[in-house]
Protein backbone atom coordinates (compact mmCIF):
# COMPACT_ATOMS: atom_id res chain seq x y z
CA UNK A 1 0.00 0.00 0.00
CA UNK A 2 3.20 2.22 0.03
CA UNK A 3 4.84 1.01 -2.92
CA UNK A 4 5.92 3.87 -5.48
CA UNK A 5 2.67 3.44 -7.64
CA UNK A 6 0.69 3.57 -4.77
CA UNK A 7 1.95 6.92 -3.84
CA UNK A 8 1.54 8.09 -7.33
CA UNK A 9 -1.26 7.27 -7.46
CA UNK A 10 -2.38 8.65 -4.77
CA UNK A 11 -1.29 11.89 -5.12
CA UNK A 12 -3.14 12.29 -8.19
CA UNK A 13 -6.60 11.82 -6.36
CA UNK A 14 -5.27 14.16 -3.35
CA UNK A 15 -8.12 13.37 -1.31
CA UNK A 16 -8.52 9.29 -2.14
CA UNK A 17 -8.04 6.37 0.97
CA UNK A 18 -7.97 3.39 1.14
CA UNK A 19 -10.94 1.16 1.63
CA UNK A 20 -12.26 -2.40 2.52
CA UNK A 21 -10.35 -5.00 2.42
CA UNK A 22 -6.76 -3.22 1.79
CA UNK A 23 -7.20 -1.80 4.92
CA UNK A 24 -8.72 -4.26 6.89
CA UNK A 25 -5.87 -6.78 5.73
CA UNK A 26 -3.13 -4.47 6.31
CA UNK A 27 -4.67 -3.64 10.11
CA UNK A 28 -4.53 -7.76 10.75
CA UNK A 29 -1.61 -8.44 9.35
CA UNK A 30 -2.89 -10.11 6.39
CA UNK A 31 -1.11 -10.21 2.91
CA UNK A 32 -3.04 -7.73 0.83
CA UNK A 33 -3.91 -8.18 -2.54
CA UNK A 34 -6.52 -6.05 -3.79
CA UNK A 35 -6.02 -2.58 -3.22
CA UNK A 36 -9.81 -0.23 -3.12
CA UNK A 37 -9.95 3.69 -3.11
CA UNK A 38 -12.61 6.06 -2.01
CA UNK A 39 -12.87 9.27 -3.46
CA UNK A 40 -15.55 12.03 -2.63
CA UNK A 41 -15.45 13.52 -6.35
CA UNK A 42 -17.80 12.23 -8.97
CA UNK A 43 -15.72 9.18 -11.49
CA UNK A 44 -15.67 12.01 -14.24
CA UNK A 45 -13.63 13.81 -12.23
CA UNK A 46 -11.24 10.60 -11.38
CA UNK A 47 -11.27 9.99 -15.02
CA UNK A 48 -9.74 13.44 -15.35
CA UNK A 49 -7.27 13.85 -12.35
CA UNK A 50 -5.83 10.06 -14.10
CA UNK A 51 -5.39 11.23 -17.40
CA UNK A 52 -3.65 14.55 -16.45
CA UNK A 53 -1.51 12.39 -14.00
CA UNK A 54 -0.51 10.67 -17.00
CA UNK A 55 -2.21 7.50 -15.39
CA UNK A 56 -4.15 4.82 -17.84
CA UNK A 57 -7.49 4.59 -16.52
CA UNK A 58 -10.67 2.56 -17.37
CA UNK A 59 -14.37 3.14 -17.11
CA UNK A 60 -15.13 -0.47 -15.95
CA UNK A 61 -17.70 0.97 -13.75
CA UNK A 62 -19.24 4.43 -14.44
CA UNK A 63 -22.57 3.59 -13.59
CA UNK A 64 -21.67 2.23 -10.03
CA UNK A 65 -18.94 5.45 -9.82
CA UNK A 66 -16.02 2.96 -10.47
CA UNK A 67 -13.18 3.60 -12.70
CA UNK A 68 -9.95 0.94 -12.83
CA UNK A 69 -6.78 2.93 -12.83
CA UNK A 70 -3.43 1.08 -13.99
CA UNK A 71 -0.01 1.16 -12.81
CA UNK A 72 2.80 -1.12 -13.72
CA UNK A 73 0.24 -3.61 -14.94
CA UNK A 74 -1.53 -3.56 -11.73
CA UNK A 75 -5.55 -2.56 -11.57
CA UNK A 76 -6.17 -0.08 -9.13
CA UNK A 77 -10.34 0.33 -7.94
CA UNK A 78 -10.94 3.85 -7.34
CA UNK A 79 -14.96 4.53 -6.42
CA UNK A 80 -16.83 7.70 -5.35
CA UNK A 81 -18.24 7.78 -2.67
CA UNK A 82 -22.05 6.86 -2.40
CA UNK A 83 -25.54 6.34 -0.86
CA UNK A 84 -28.31 3.91 -1.78
CA UNK A 85 -31.38 5.56 -3.49
CA UNK A 86 -33.18 2.23 -4.00
CA UNK A 87 -32.53 -1.47 -3.40
CA UNK A 88 -33.91 -4.98 -4.50
CA UNK A 89 -31.92 -7.54 -2.69
CA UNK A 90 -29.54 -8.08 -5.59
CA UNK A 91 -28.39 -4.73 -6.70
CA UNK A 92 -28.45 -0.99 -5.64
CA UNK A 93 -29.22 2.47 -7.31
CA UNK A 94 -26.73 4.75 -5.93
CA UNK A 95 -26.05 8.86 -6.05
CA UNK A 96 -22.40 10.14 -5.28
CA UNK A 97 -21.62 11.69 -2.16
CA UNK A 98 -18.83 13.59 -0.82
CA UNK A 99 -19.95 12.37 2.64
CA UNK A 100 -17.32 9.59 4.17
CA UNK A 101 -20.00 8.63 6.55
CA UNK A 102 -22.77 8.31 4.04
CA UNK A 103 -20.37 6.48 1.95
CA UNK A 104 -19.78 3.66 4.88
CA UNK A 105 -23.01 3.63 6.26
CA UNK A 106 -23.84 1.58 2.93
CA UNK A 107 -21.11 -0.83 3.52
CA UNK A 108 -21.60 -4.31 4.83
CA UNK A 109 -19.32 -5.40 7.98
CA UNK A 110 -17.79 -3.03 10.41
CA UNK A 111 -14.54 -4.56 9.34
CA UNK A 112 -15.15 -3.57 5.63
CA UNK A 113 -16.31 0.38 6.54
CA UNK A 114 -12.31 1.45 7.28
CA UNK A 115 -10.50 4.27 5.51
CA UNK A 116 -7.06 5.05 5.47
CA UNK A 117 -5.18 7.51 4.27
CA UNK A 118 -1.21 6.90 2.28
CA UNK A 119 0.14 7.99 5.45
CA UNK A 120 -1.52 5.63 7.54
CA UNK A 121 -4.51 7.41 9.39
CA UNK A 122 -7.28 5.09 9.77
CA UNK A 123 -10.91 6.64 9.69
CA UNK A 124 -13.22 3.84 11.42
CA UNK A 125 -17.17 5.40 12.07
CA UNK A 126 -18.54 2.25 13.27
CA UNK A 127 -16.05 0.68 15.67
CA UNK A 128 -14.45 -1.64 12.96
CA UNK A 129 -11.18 -1.68 14.22
CA UNK A 130 -12.63 -2.89 17.43
CA UNK A 131 -14.56 -5.99 16.38
CA UNK A 132 -11.51 -6.37 13.98
CA UNK A 133 -9.23 -7.12 17.20
CA UNK A 134 -11.98 -8.89 18.62
CA UNK A 135 -12.83 -11.19 15.79
CA UNK A 136 -16.04 -9.93 15.41
CA UNK A 137 -18.24 -9.79 12.35
CA UNK A 138 -21.20 -7.09 12.56
CA UNK A 139 -23.15 -5.51 10.31
CA UNK A 140 -22.88 -1.98 9.91
CA UNK A 141 -26.28 -0.58 11.45
CA UNK A 142 -29.01 -2.49 10.93
CA UNK A 143 -28.13 -6.58 10.37
CA UNK A 144 -31.77 -6.83 8.69
CA UNK A 145 -31.49 -3.54 7.05
CA UNK A 146 -28.21 -4.84 5.09
CA UNK A 147 -28.91 -8.30 4.39
CA UNK A 148 -32.05 -6.58 2.30
CA UNK A 149 -30.57 -4.78 0.36
CA UNK A 150 -28.51 -7.53 -0.77
CA UNK A 151 -29.07 -11.39 -0.02
CA UNK A 152 -25.53 -12.53 -0.79
CA UNK A 153 -24.56 -10.52 2.65
CA UNK A 154 -25.98 -13.37 4.32
CA UNK A 155 -23.16 -15.90 2.64
CA UNK A 156 -20.48 -12.77 3.15
CA UNK A 157 -21.31 -13.25 6.47
CA UNK A 158 -21.03 -16.93 7.25
CA UNK A 159 -17.21 -16.41 5.08
CA UNK A 160 -16.25 -13.74 6.93
CA UNK A 161 -17.29 -15.41 10.12
CA UNK A 162 -15.12 -18.45 8.66
CA UNK A 163 -11.73 -16.61 7.85
CA UNK A 164 -11.56 -13.62 10.92
CA UNK A 165 -14.02 -14.58 13.56
CA UNK A 166 -12.75 -15.77 16.85
CA UNK A 167 -15.81 -16.52 19.07
CA UNK A 168 -19.79 -17.09 18.45
CA UNK A 169 -21.37 -15.08 15.47
CA UNK A 170 -22.94 -12.05 16.41
CA UNK A 171 -26.68 -13.18 17.60
CA UNK A 172 -27.92 -10.12 15.63
CA UNK A 173 -26.59 -11.37 12.60
CA UNK A 174 -27.10 -14.54 12.71
CA UNK A 175 -30.84 -14.02 13.62
CA UNK A 176 -31.30 -11.47 10.70
CA UNK A 177 -29.49 -13.77 8.33
CA UNK A 178 -31.35 -16.86 8.97
CA UNK A 179 -34.82 -14.87 8.68
CA UNK A 180 -33.93 -13.54 5.19
CA UNK A 181 -33.04 -16.93 4.35
CA UNK A 182 -35.36 -17.47 1.46
CA UNK A 183 -33.90 -14.22 -0.46
CA UNK A 184 -30.94 -16.38 -1.21
CA UNK A 185 -33.46 -17.67 -4.31
CA UNK A 186 -32.67 -14.42 -5.73
CA UNK A 187 -29.48 -14.50 -6.19
CA UNK A 188 -27.12 -15.40 -9.36
CA UNK A 189 -25.22 -18.98 -9.42
CA UNK A 190 -22.38 -17.54 -10.03
CA UNK A 191 -22.67 -14.92 -7.14
CA UNK A 192 -23.65 -17.38 -4.62
CA UNK A 193 -20.74 -20.18 -5.93
CA UNK A 194 -18.09 -17.39 -5.44
CA UNK A 195 -18.79 -17.10 -1.64
CA UNK A 196 -19.63 -20.85 -0.74
CA UNK A 197 -16.26 -21.44 -2.49
CA UNK A 198 -14.55 -18.62 -0.62
CA UNK A 199 -16.08 -20.21 2.20
CA UNK A 200 -14.40 -23.64 1.59
CA UNK A 201 -11.16 -22.51 0.95
CA UNK A 202 -10.99 -21.14 4.22
CA UNK A 203 -8.42 -23.42 6.54
CA UNK A 204 -11.47 -24.20 8.55
CA UNK A 205 -14.49 -23.41 7.66
CA UNK A 206 -16.32 -26.10 9.60
CA UNK A 207 -17.40 -23.90 12.35
CA UNK A 208 -19.63 -21.43 9.86
CA UNK A 209 -20.76 -24.16 8.34
CA UNK A 210 -22.04 -25.97 11.33
CA UNK A 211 -23.99 -22.85 12.11
CA UNK A 212 -25.38 -22.46 8.76
CA UNK A 213 -26.70 -25.76 8.70
CA UNK A 214 -28.19 -25.22 12.14
CA UNK A 215 -29.31 -22.26 11.12
CA UNK A 216 -31.11 -23.81 8.37
CA UNK A 217 -29.18 -21.20 5.54
CA UNK A 218 -27.31 -24.46 4.18
CA UNK A 219 -30.06 -26.80 3.04
CA UNK A 220 -31.64 -23.09 1.77
CA UNK A 221 -28.98 -23.55 -0.67
CA UNK A 222 -28.08 -27.38 -0.65
CA UNK A 223 -31.19 -29.20 -0.06
CA UNK A 224 -29.63 -32.54 0.22
CA UNK A 225 -28.49 -35.19 2.61
CA UNK A 226 -24.67 -33.38 3.43
CA UNK A 227 -22.46 -35.16 4.54
CA UNK A 228 -20.72 -32.92 7.15
CA UNK A 229 -18.76 -35.49 8.96
CA UNK A 230 -17.54 -36.34 6.17
CA UNK A 231 -15.91 -33.14 5.54
CA UNK A 232 -14.87 -32.83 8.93
CA UNK A 233 -12.48 -35.35 8.62
CA UNK A 234 -11.25 -34.43 5.23
CA UNK A 235 -10.25 -31.00 6.78
CA UNK A 236 -8.28 -32.84 9.88
CA UNK A 237 -6.93 -35.14 7.30
CA UNK A 238 -5.55 -31.82 4.89
CA UNK A 239 -4.27 -29.72 8.31
CA UNK A 240 -2.74 -33.04 9.38
CA UNK A 241 -0.95 -33.53 6.29
CA UNK A 242 -0.54 -30.04 5.33
CA UNK A 243 -2.50 -30.61 2.24
CA UNK A 244 -3.67 -26.90 0.93
CA UNK A 245 -7.51 -26.62 1.06
CA UNK A 246 -9.42 -27.32 -1.99
CA UNK A 247 -12.55 -25.87 -2.41
CA UNK A 248 -14.17 -28.50 -5.05
CA UNK A 249 -13.00 -31.20 -2.72
CA UNK A 250 -14.58 -30.05 -0.15
CA UNK A 251 -18.01 -29.84 -1.62
CA UNK A 252 -17.81 -33.50 -2.98
CA UNK A 253 -17.34 -34.21 0.49
CA UNK A 254 -20.23 -32.60 1.37
CA UNK A 255 -22.39 -33.50 -0.98
CA UNK A 256 -23.88 -37.12 -1.39
CA UNK A 257 -22.39 -39.68 -3.74
CA UNK A 258 -24.79 -39.21 -5.77
CA UNK A 259 -24.01 -37.48 -9.84
CA UNK A 260 -27.65 -36.46 -9.85
CA UNK A 261 -26.82 -34.13 -7.14
CA UNK A 262 -23.38 -33.27 -7.92
CA UNK A 263 -24.86 -32.41 -11.62
CA UNK A 264 -27.85 -30.38 -10.16
CA UNK A 265 -25.42 -28.18 -7.60
CA UNK A 266 -22.95 -27.47 -10.93
CA UNK A 267 -25.59 -26.31 -12.58
CA UNK A 268 -27.31 -23.84 -9.60
CA UNK A 269 -23.59 -22.79 -8.71
CA UNK A 270 -22.71 -22.18 -12.70
CA UNK A 271 -19.69 -23.89 -12.21
CA UNK A 272 -17.03 -23.94 -15.18
CA UNK A 273 -17.00 -27.27 -17.09
CA UNK A 274 -14.01 -28.37 -15.69
CA UNK A 275 -15.08 -27.45 -12.08
CA UNK A 276 -18.68 -29.72 -12.79
CA UNK A 277 -16.90 -32.77 -14.50
CA UNK A 278 -15.12 -33.23 -11.34
CA UNK A 279 -17.23 -32.87 -9.26
CA UNK A 280 -19.93 -35.00 -10.95
CA UNK A 281 -17.12 -37.36 -11.54
CA UNK A 282 -16.47 -37.82 -7.95
CA UNK A 283 -19.87 -38.09 -7.13
CA UNK A 284 -20.81 -41.14 -9.39
CA UNK A 285 -17.01 -42.89 -9.36
CA UNK A 286 -16.57 -46.51 -9.38
CA UNK A 287 -13.50 -46.93 -8.31
CA UNK A 288 -12.83 -49.32 -5.64
CA UNK A 289 -10.26 -47.28 -3.62
CA UNK A 290 -9.20 -49.07 0.02
CA UNK A 291 -6.93 -48.66 2.47
CA UNK A 292 -5.26 -51.83 1.20
CA UNK A 293 -4.85 -52.60 -2.37
CA UNK A 294 -2.24 -54.24 -3.71
CA UNK A 295 1.07 -52.64 -5.62
CA UNK A 296 -0.80 -54.09 -8.68
CA UNK A 297 -4.32 -52.70 -8.47
CA UNK A 298 -2.72 -49.74 -7.39
CA UNK A 299 -0.54 -49.14 -10.68
CA UNK A 300 -4.15 -50.44 -12.66
CA UNK A 301 -6.11 -47.26 -11.12
CA UNK A 302 -3.32 -44.79 -11.58
CA UNK A 303 -3.22 -46.03 -15.18
CA UNK A 304 -6.62 -45.97 -16.32
CA UNK A 305 -8.02 -43.01 -14.01
CA UNK A 306 -4.24 -40.51 -13.71
CA UNK A 307 -2.63 -39.67 -10.25
CA UNK A 308 -4.95 -36.32 -9.77
CA UNK A 309 -7.81 -38.36 -9.85
CA UNK A 310 -6.73 -40.94 -7.90
CA UNK A 311 -5.32 -38.56 -5.04
CA UNK A 312 -9.18 -37.05 -4.73
CA UNK A 313 -11.07 -40.00 -4.33
CA UNK A 314 -8.34 -41.50 -1.68
CA UNK A 315 -8.71 -38.39 0.42
CA UNK A 316 -12.76 -38.94 0.42
CA UNK A 317 -12.55 -42.61 1.29
CA UNK A 318 -10.23 -41.22 3.12
CA UNK A 319 -12.25 -38.87 5.23
CA UNK A 320 -15.17 -41.31 5.05
CA UNK A 321 -13.58 -44.25 7.13
CA UNK A 322 -13.87 -44.16 10.47
CA UNK A 323 -10.99 -41.65 12.72
CA UNK A 324 -8.50 -43.49 14.14
CA UNK A 325 -8.85 -46.22 11.17
CA UNK A 326 -5.26 -45.96 10.42
CA UNK A 327 -3.73 -43.45 8.82
CA UNK A 328 -0.91 -44.94 7.31
CA UNK A 329 -2.28 -47.35 4.41
CA UNK A 330 -4.03 -44.38 2.84
CA UNK A 331 -0.49 -42.03 3.34
CA UNK A 332 1.17 -44.83 1.23
CA UNK A 333 -1.59 -44.24 -1.32
CA UNK A 334 -0.92 -40.73 -1.51
CA UNK A 335 2.69 -41.33 -1.87
CA UNK A 336 2.63 -43.86 -4.44
CA UNK A 337 0.36 -41.33 -6.37
CA UNK A 338 2.65 -38.24 -5.89
CA UNK A 339 6.03 -39.62 -7.49
CA UNK A 340 3.82 -41.81 -9.91
CA UNK A 341 5.11 -41.42 -13.94
CA UNK A 342 2.04 -42.60 -16.36
CA UNK A 343 4.27 -45.06 -18.38
CA UNK A 344 4.16 -45.44 -22.52
CA UNK A 345 1.93 -48.19 -23.60
CA UNK A 346 4.51 -50.38 -25.49
CA UNK A 347 2.03 -51.60 -28.29
CA UNK A 348 1.10 -49.31 -31.36
CA UNK A 349 -1.62 -50.30 -34.29
CA UNK A 350 1.26 -50.78 -36.58
CA UNK A 351 3.03 -53.56 -34.58
CA UNK A 352 -0.25 -55.14 -34.30
CA UNK A 353 -1.22 -55.33 -38.06
CA UNK A 354 2.46 -56.25 -38.39
CA UNK A 355 1.80 -58.83 -35.91
CA UNK A 356 -1.34 -60.19 -38.24
CA UNK A 357 -4.03 -58.26 -37.02
CA UNK A 358 -6.53 -57.32 -39.98
CA UNK A 359 -6.39 -53.10 -40.51
CA UNK A 360 -9.98 -51.33 -38.90
CA UNK A 361 -12.00 -51.58 -35.92
CA UNK A 362 -10.10 -55.04 -35.05
CA UNK A 363 -6.97 -53.45 -34.39
CA UNK A 364 -8.62 -50.91 -32.00
CA UNK A 365 -10.34 -53.84 -30.05
CA UNK A 366 -6.95 -56.06 -29.39
CA UNK A 367 -5.08 -52.92 -28.91
CA UNK A 368 -7.96 -52.10 -26.03
CA UNK A 369 -7.46 -56.04 -24.71
CA UNK A 370 -3.84 -55.93 -24.36
CA UNK A 371 -3.59 -52.68 -22.87
CA UNK A 372 -5.96 -54.18 -20.62
CA UNK A 373 -3.81 -57.14 -20.02
CA UNK A 374 -0.90 -55.15 -19.73
CA UNK A 375 -2.19 -52.54 -17.28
Amino acid sequence: MTAPETRRLMAALSEGRFVGGAVRNALAGWPVNDIDIAVPMPPEETLQRLQIAGIKALPTGLAHGTVTAILNGRPFEVTSLRHDVETDGRHAVVEYTDDWLEDSARRDFTMNALYATIDGEIFDYHGGVEDLIAGRVRFVGDAATRIREDYLRILRLFRFHAWYGKGDLDVEALRAAADAKAGLAQLSGERIAKEMLRLLECPNPLRSLRVMAASGVLPELLPHALQLPRLENLVLIEAENQFPPDAILRLAALLPDDAEVAKAVGERLKLSGAERARLEGLASSQEKIAAHLSAADVRRLLYRIGAARFRDLVLLRWAASPRGAGAIPWRMLLSIAGSWERPRFPLTGREAMAAGVPEGPEVGRVLAAVEAWWM
